[in-house]
This record gives structure tokens, sequence and C-alpha cells, in this order.
């Protein structure tokens, strides 16, 4: 980096976080306009959701592969510089596709390369703010302020020029996240380096193995936590189209998306107070039971100040499930298989990711709204299998 630059914009932690914002710019673009883009060419519900679930079934073949390369590297930093490239590029083959099978293709070519780094950065940033004294939570808030702005710009310019507008702003933040990863840092300590701060102690319950990761209540938290992130692929997927069609005005769509990031916001900033007092899957129970009241009401809800108070408990349903499994797991496994943990779990939410968009295109075609009902029976699936995991072996940690 330019020596000119102030010293807080050369940090690790400074560029991690830029990086981030980076990363979710796109994701601030399709969430929002993707669903009416494809509806207005005439793609119905069934196959959007297969536009949606095709990527994340191919990852889930290669997700595992991609984590131990990443952990088998110099630095986790190659990966994520190599998949941000990759997708920046492949996003310009939107320009010549408008019917199913080429959105299809160039969708899934676009996002595989971004969910395969998804769980590499974010190990390799955990590990490296723990190493430093530093804070993960306020590295990754800047992927949520990202996302944030760039909900706010795509719903003033599609209010603005309509749809139209979404090829070249989704290919113009695919290329801006591809730039953003060329500063990022190395993320692995140099050999001899002391820590800033001193290693959570191992025990004897910390895997070093990815074989030793398969005990009951590690894969039930995995697996609770999965069922609950798996449940936001209906407003991920449907949730701007169901609002239209339920009559929520085009111009208050933009506000709705980010009144759940700004709560995640609060959750993040507010994180390491509640680790302090609570477990991860204490924390993580607490979200599977925020979804639960969150996608009910989401069901029988068209008011928008009701869906401001529903798009709030965002908070607890990622924020809070977010930052609880990417900290119990970094807690229960050592750095040898640090990528390659995150992704084990990345796999197990996607499969059931895919398994909801199977169930939710369908239902969104059937029961509109209704649909929700279904999310909320995977978030409550989640938190008996967390309660379950809590019954088998309860710690601080």
């Amino acid at each position: 980096m330019p020596s000119s630059l102030p010293a807080r914009f050369t940090t690790p932690e400074m560029r991690t976080g830029l990086y981030y914002a980076a990363m979710f710019l796109p994701a601030g673009v399709s969430t929002l306009l993707l669903p009416i883009w494809l509806d207005g060419r005439g793609i119905g519900e069934e196959q959007i959701g297969i536009v949606s679930a095709t990527p994340i079934m191919v990852m889930i073949a290669l997700n595992l592969f991609v984590g131990r390369i990443a952990d088998r590297a110099k630095d986790w930093r190659s990966v994520i510089v190599a998949g941000s490239l990759v997708s920046g590029v492949v996003s310009l083959g939107f320009v010549f596709v408008d019917e199913f099978w080429g959105v299809l293709l160039f969708n899934t070519l676009v996002v595989i390369p971004i969910m395969a780094i998804e769980p590499v950065i974010d190990a390799a940033a955990i590990r490296m703010t723990r190493r430093r004294g530093s804070d993960f939570a306020k590295v990754r808030i800047w992927g949520t302020f990202g996302y944030i702005a760039m909900t706010a710009i795509a719903g003033l310019l599609f209010g603005w020029l309509g749809i139209a507008v979404f090829v070249p702003l989704f290919i113009a933040t695919c290329l801006m996240r591809g730039a953003a990863a060329l500063p990022l840092p190395f993320f692995r300590a140099p050999e001899g380096t002391q820590s800033a701060a001193p290693p959570l102690a191992l025990s004897p319950d910390t895997a070093t193995t990815l074989r030793q990761v398969f005990r009951p209540w590690f894969i039930l938290t995995l697996a609770g936590t999965a069922l609950l992130q798996a449940s936001h692929m209906l407003m991920i997927s449907f949730g701007a189209l169901l609002w239209v069609r339920a009559g929520v005005p085009e111009a208050a769509l933009g506000v709705l998306w980010i009144v759940a990031p700004v709560c995640e916001i609060v959750t993040m900033l507010f994180f390491a107070h509640f680790a302090r007092r609570f477990s991860a899957r204490h924390l993580l129970l607490a979200a599977c039971i925020g979804g639960v009241i969150r996608w009910t009401g989401m069901a029988v809800s068209t008011e928008i100040w009701q869906l401001v108070l529903l798009q709030a408990l965002h908070m607890a349903t990622f924020g809070l499930a977010y930052m609880g499994i990417v900290n119990f797991i970094a807690n229960w496994t050592g750095e040898e298989i640090a990528a390659q943990a995150q992704s084990f779990y990345v796999v197990m939410r996607q499969a059931a990711s895919v398994l909801a968009l199977m169930l939710f295109g369908p239902l969104v075609s059937r029961l509109g709204l209704e649909s929700f009902y279904a999310a909320a029976v995977m978030a409550a699936l989640g938190a008996v299998m967390v309660f379950i995991s809590l019954s088998i072996k309860d710690t601080k940690r």
C-alpha cells in the first residue's frame, strides 16, 4: 500500500474490512433486484429457485476441496484474490443473456467463486484478528456497511430508472469486488512472530483434524444453525417479489431491505459484550427462536411498519447466528483446519439451502406470503437441534 495513505488505512484489519465491504456490494444489488429482473423476463418462481439453488448445489461438492487448498497454501489470501477476480471477469457475461439457461449459466459462474472463498475469508479474518488482539466483528461489520449502501443505491436507481439498471450495476459491483481483493494482507503469522493476544487454550475437545469434528454435539450445532440460515433463502430469493405482489410500494423496498443489515450492525457492535456472558450455542439458540418469530410474522404482515419490525429481527436471525457460528467453530477447532472447518459448516448450510429452495419455489407459486410458515418451521427445527447439543455438552464456549 502507498506510504502516503494514513496508517489506519494500511492496517490488515482495515484492508480486510474494505474487502468485506466490496464483497457484499453485488449481493446488495442482486438480492433486491435479481428476482424482479428475472420475473420481467418471464422466468417463473420455480425457475428463479433453480437459478438460486444451482451454484449452491455445485459448491456442496467443491467447498471442502477449496478449504483444503486454502489451508495448505502459504497464505489464505491467494485463494481469496483468485476467486474474487474470476467472479468479476465472468460477470461481464450478463451483458449477453436474458433467458433462463443463459442466466443460469452466468449466475452460477459468478456466484461459485465467491461461495468458495466465503468460509476462507471468515476463517482467515477471525484467526488474524485473534492473533493481533483485535475484534473480528469490527472487521466483518464493513461487509454490512457495503451491503446497506449498495442496497440503498440499487433501490433508488430502480425507482428512478427501472429494472434496466440491474445488469450494469451488478457487473460494476462484481468488478469492484475483484479490485478490492488485491490490497488484502497476508493472514497467517510469519514463523516466529509473537501473537498480540494469547490464543484460546486448547482442550482435549479441540479438533485438529476434520475427522474430530464429527461429534454429535458439534454436528447438531452446525446443522441447527444451517437450517436457520437456510430459512433466509425464501426472503433472499423471493422477498422483494412477494412484497411487490402484496402491494408494498416499490419505493419502500430499498428501505425495508436496509432495516435488516442496519440491525445486523447493532449485533456486531455489541457481540463481544454478549459473548462474554453467554456461550456461542446459547446465542445460536436465541437466534433460532428469533427466526420462528420473524418468519411467522412475515406470513401475515403486509403493512410497512409491521415489516420494519420483523426485518429488525435480522439482528438475531442472521447477525447473532453468523457471529455465533463463526466463533463456535473457531473456539473448538485448531488453525490446522480453520478453512476446512468453516467450509464444512458452509457445506451443511448450502445443502439445507438447496432443499429449502426446492421447497420454497413451488410454495411461493401456490401460497404466496404464507410460504413463510415453512421458513418458521425450519428455524424451529434448528432451535431443537441446538437445544439438544446443549443438553449433551453444555460449556461456556
